[in-house]
């Protein structure tokens, strides 16, 4: 008997952030990516705060049938991959760090679907061994990818340039285009992609890495530097990457409980 299939549980690890108002620490994830695993994965979004040393990543990652991670105002600090360091007013997120890295490692161990948007394609690089650019922009044939100072929100994220699919690679398949427009926001990027990778696009104007894919894995582990989260459904490259994530946490699911998938 075939019976129906559980929505799967999606953790989206959460940023450290201190609001203006007082000093404590709040552990917070943008509604958009919330709504990304929720209505574009079709799965339940569950909130890991940043609290590395509390947290048994074995555990972690068998309780999960899929890892989102989220863009964030801070940037992977660069002694993770043995990159020199930042400038002292660069802003840190040392928890989230040390809670992101380790558990994107367990879960590519115990074949836990992952997906990362912005600062996500950056943190599956660095925990599975490839290094990033600082600052963009600064090096020498590369465009300012940051996000724009004026403006509504609407207007930050809206579309900035085209990305090359590789031929005949996941992207070109679930997009059917050689070329996508994306909206990529960012000031670091990928520089080295990590042992077992693939670049599955890159930017058309500049060469800059904006999606790579890890072919080792026994399931979906994808990253891409632009906002995947974002009006998702206008795009059919990030709605497609949102249904296989979703389709592979599925899979997880039914795999852990013994069930099997019910037809769509």
């Amino acid at each position: 008997m075939v019976e129906n299939n559980p929505k799967p549980l999606v953790g989206i690890p959460a940023s450290q952030i201190y609001l203006p108002a007082h000093s404590l620490a709040q552990h917070g994830v943008g509604e958009r990516y919330i709504r990304g695993v929720s209505d574009g994965a079709g799965a339940v979004p569950m909130v890991i705060p940043a609290l590395a040393d509390d947290y048994d990543f074995a555990d972690l990652g068998s309780r999960l049938d899929g890892l989102m991670l989220t863009g964030g105002r801070a940037n992977v600090e660069p002694h993770h991959y043995d990159g020199p360091p930042f400038p002292d007013d660069e802003v840190r997120d040392p928890p989230r760090d040390n809670t992101v890295l380790p558990l994107i490692r367990e879960c590519v161990r115990q074949g836990v679907p992952v997906f990362g948007s912005c600062r996500g394609i950056q943190e599956i690089n660095v925990a599975m061994g490839g290094t990033l650019y600082y600052r963009v922009h600064e090096i020498d044939g590369f465009n300012d990818h940051r996000m724009p100072r004026e403006g509504d929100i609407e207007h930050k994220f809206s579309e900035r340039h085209l990305v090359v699919t590789a031929e005949n690679g996941l992207f070109h398949k679930l997009a059917d285009a050689r070329e996508v427009m994306v909206n990529s926001l960012h000031a670091q990027a990928v520089d080295k992609i990590a042992p077992g990778f693939e670049i599955e696009c890159v930017s058309a104007p500049d060469g800059v890495i904006e999606g790579i894919r890890y072919t080792e894995a026994e399931t979906f582990c994808v990253g891409v530097q632009w906002h995947a989260e974002w009006r998702f459904e206008d795009n059919a490259l990030s709605l497609n990457l949102w249904h296989a994530f979703g389709d592979a946490c599925r899979k997880r699911a039914a795999a852990r409980s013994g069930r099997k998938i019910a037809a769509e």
